[in-house]
This record gives structure tokens, sequence and C-alpha cells, in this order.
């Protein structure tokens, strides 16, 4: 009997504990953050922009979706997917989104109110509210379990305002979202505010901004997930760089500290790959 991974996935909300999820950039580090011991895996939309040479919000609808089954093809754990707007503006491709998705063997995925027009960044209310609501509709009338997540978006897009912000996700809530997004909060008060707010599982993105609070903090605050988002792909990318940059300066390569050898890395593909 397959296994329902969108019921996995929701039930990994319900812990005391929260579901600490990162966010791997291709196949090899799915396989290595499987092999490592996480519950669950979701993509990250700049993780996977870095991958093809470009910056977030420059990888279309296909390639995003190739990425997602990339992912999905290499894990027996629940994935998650940063699909952005998804396919388009309107509610009924809000509900298209949700259903390529599934098809794609995806456990859930998020919608942000990010419109993508940089001179009205953040859908009107209504309008964001409609596309959650077809989503989550969309949602139930697949034959297996599948998580949404709406986001607010307005600390990323220069609108701070706490207040709109918990806002709207009292709305998407009331829309059928299973989970609640805003990335960026500037600080644990924010935090605690809102999931104080909602009734729902309230997900936070690790190290975006203000402190890199710990695990127990965020959980004290009433968090039940932490996405790391683009933040290991950034650790990865960055260590890259260094070693190259010195190396083209001193004409010595030098490991970032601590360093992870060849051999480790070939032993978690291999323990990943067994796993499947």
């Amino acid at each position: 009997m397959a296994i329902d991974k969108g019921a996995a996935f929701r039930a990994l909300h319900d812990s005391s504990n929260p579901l600490v999820m990162p966010n791997p950039w291709d196949a090899g580090s799915a396989v290595l953050l499987s092999a490592l011991g996480f519950q669950a895996l979701a993509t990250t939309s700049a993780g996977m922009a870095f991958t093809l040479g470009r910056t977030d919000g420059e990888v279309n609808w296909a390639e995003r979706m190739v990425h997602c089954q990339q992912i999905v093809g290499v894990t027996n754990l629940p994935v998650s997917a940063d699909l952005e707007y998804g396919i388009g503006h309107t509610p009924e491709e809000a509900a298209e989104t949700v259903r390529a998705a599934a098809a794609a063997g995806l456990a859930g995925c998020s919608l942000e109110d990010f419109s993508g027009n940089p001179d009205q960044p953040i859908y009107d209310l209504g309008l964001a509210i409609e596309r959650i609501q077809a989503a989550s509709e969309a949602a139930r009338e697949l034959p297996h379990d599948f998580v949404l997540t709406a986001r607010s978006e307005n600390y990323f897009h220069g609108r701070p305002d706490l207040d709109d912000t918990i806002t709207r996700l009292l709305a998407f809530e009331a829309a059928g979202a299973d989970v609640l997004f805003a990335p960026g909060l500037p600080d644990l008060d924010a935090i605690h505010l809102l999931c104080s707010s909602v009734s729902k599982p309230v997900s936070v993105m690790y190290g975006m901004a203000g402190e890199n609070y710990g695990v127990a903090e965020l959980a004290a605050a009433g968090v039940k997930r932490i996405s790391l988002g683009p933040a290991l792909a950034a650790v990865a990318y960055g260590a890259t760089i260094a070693a190259a940059r010195g190396l083209l300066e001193t004409g010595v390569l030098r490991y970032p500290e601590p360093s992870v050898g060849y051999g480790d890395v070939v032993r978690l593909l291999k323990a990943g790959a067994s796993a499947e």
C-alpha cells in the first residue's frame, strides 16, 4: 500500500517540537539531507535558480516543475514546494497549481500573495483570498492528502506591516490554508504575536531577518515548522566561492572549517540512495 505522503507531512505539524524542514537545491543535496535524518524537505526557488545560473524569480513554471520532480524522485520523504504565485494570477490558476503540484508527487506546496509585479507587488486582499480558497478546494478534491501553505510576503516586498500580515494570514486560514507563513518577520515578539493570533500551524524561515533564534525559542513562540529557505544553498555556494577565490589569490586550495571531505559526501549519498 502506497504511503500517503501528504498525510505524513500533515502529521509532522502536530508535534510539540517544530518540524525543521531543510531546502535542498538539487537532487544531490536532497539525497544528502534525507540521509542525515530530516523528516521532510522543501524546495527553494532561490536555490533552484542558483543551479541554473540565475537569481530568484528568473525561473519559468516548466523548469520549476522539472526541478520538483527531480527532488521527489530521489527521496522517500514528503516534499513541499515553494511555487511562488504558481502557474498564474487567477484563482483558477491557483487551483491548477495545486493539481500540478500533486501530480508531480509533492506532499504540499506554498502559494504567495506576491504578484511578481514590481509596481504592485502584493495582491489585493480580495484576490489573494480567492486564490487560497480555490487552491484549498482543489487540494480537498485530490484522492490523497495535500498540505497547502499560504504565504504573506509583506516583509519581503517593502510592506513591513505586522497588523496587515496577521489580517492576511487570518483570512487565508479562513479560506482553507493548512499552514500559515510570513517570511522575514523582524523578531521573536512578532513571531509570537502571529502564532498567538491564528489557529493553524505557523511556519517561519530561519535566518532571513533579525536574529537566528534557536529551535527551542521558536517552539516557545508557538512555531510549528521551520524552513531554511535558500540558507543551505547559500552556504554551499559561499564555501565554493571562498575556496576558489582563495586558490586564485594565494595558489593554495583551503577548505572552509569545519570541512566535510569527499569521502563523507560519498558515504551520505550512498546511504541516501540505499534508503529509496
